[in-house]
């Protein structure tokens, strides 16, 4: 008992020491030499590199098919002596090897310490909430017509993955949202969405600072605020960053004033069930249209209603329910209300 011990550690020593690179040497020497002396035992139906490859694997891992094996007496002594001994113990130690590798990148995964370097064009969201941060996710995921881009949700709480159940969402436990090796880690400089929703108004407002000058031009980056006087400090600095702020006092008066104003707020916000507040930009090299051309078509032929027209990504310059004549140019931005979002592609700018 005590040998077998001893063997099993020395074998687990092994298998945490060697490489994939000396595993596979090792496995193709051995198949050289069991090819070999089956090729000096006469056995030369076993021979041809397709037999000899699924033979080796059957009969070295003891499955033993029967349909394939060694006639002559030398050809059984090597498969015997050479072949199943050495070869078992090999298939042991890569067996081993991958399940160390696959429990590696599982716990990985797990704990966050995963790097996504090879990601473009992804989604990152910085900050865990357990109630709303999941509510985030399922906003982005209802959305059927979105690009199919990768989620990253990146913390810096000593949590595991806490959403599993979503496999369009990668995890990544930060030291720090502003440290660069940290952001090369989940490929900030190749993320093309950015939400920043930290545990606390300071967070926030550091991690957008520091993203701003990073992100690549055409990336956009929200950021929420619970003080709205962080979000003008923050807007005076970083163009690129749209921020929101909460919005419980407007809410509130509103709904007193014009009952069922608070339903309206949701549902416009909502991409789990009706209609939700979508924007697109008109491509380059459209016409230049009125809104009172507009208005009517995309009513007709993707039943949404035009809220307002925007000349930058973070709405500074919005317009809304501008006049029928307002003129609205290639680059410009359309707020609209549909039952799901209106793609570019779908738009037939020239019968307009």
């Amino acid at each position: 008992m005590i040998i077998f011990k001893r063997l099993v550690v020395l074998l687990r020593a092994h298998v945490d020491r060697a490489s994939w690179r000396l595993l596979c040497l090792i496995t193709a020497l051995h198949m050289g030499l069991v090819w070999g002396l089956l090729l000096f035992a006469n056995e030369h139906s076993l021979l041809p590199a397709n037999v000899f490859f699924y033979y080796y694997i059957v009969t070295t891992s003891t499955v033993g098919y029967g349909d394939f094996s060694a006639t002559t007496d030398f050809g059984r002594w090597v498969v015997a002596l050479v072949q199943i001994p050495f070869g078992l113990g090999l298939f042991g130690v890569l067996l081993g090897k991958a399940g160390q590798m696959a429990t590696f990148w599982i716990k990985r995964a797990m704990t966050g310490d995963k790097d996504y370097y090879h990601l473009r064009n992804h989604i990152i969201i910085f900050g865990w909430h357990p109630v709303r941060t999941k509510k985030i996710i399922d906003y982005i995921l209802a959305d059927t017509k979105r690009d199919n881009r990768r989620i990253v949700l990146a913390v810096t709480d000593n949590i595991e993955h806490p959403l599993l159940g979503y496999p369009e969402v990668n995890f990544a436990r930060l030291t720090s949202f502003t440290e660069n090796e940290q952001l090369a880690r989940i490929a900030i400089s190749d993320a093309d969405k950015v939400i920043i929703d930290g545990q606390d108004d300071d967070q926030t407002f550091t991690t957008s600072l520091k993203l701003s000058p990073i992100i690549k031009p055409e990336a956009h980056i929200s950021a929420h605020f619970q003080d709205e006087s962080k979000v003008a400090l923050l807007r005076s600095h970083c163009q690129n960053v749209e921020c929101s702020s909460a919005k419980s006092a407007e809410i509130l008066v509103r709904a007193m004033q014009d009952p069922g104003s608070s339903r309206v707020q949701e549902e416009l916000l909502s991409s789990l069930h009706g209609d939700t507040q979508f924007s697109l930009q008109l491509p380059e090299g459209v016409n230049s249209y009125q809104f009172g051309a507009l208005f009517p078509y995309f009513k007709t032929h993707h039943n949404a209603i035009l809220l307002g027209v925007a000349h930058d990504r973070n709405g500074q310059n919005l317009d809304l329910n501008p006049p029928l004549e307002y003129r609205i140019n290639a680059g410009d931005i359309l707020h609209y209300i549909a039952p799901s979002r209106v793609l570019v592609s779908e738009v037939q700018w020239n019968d307009i």
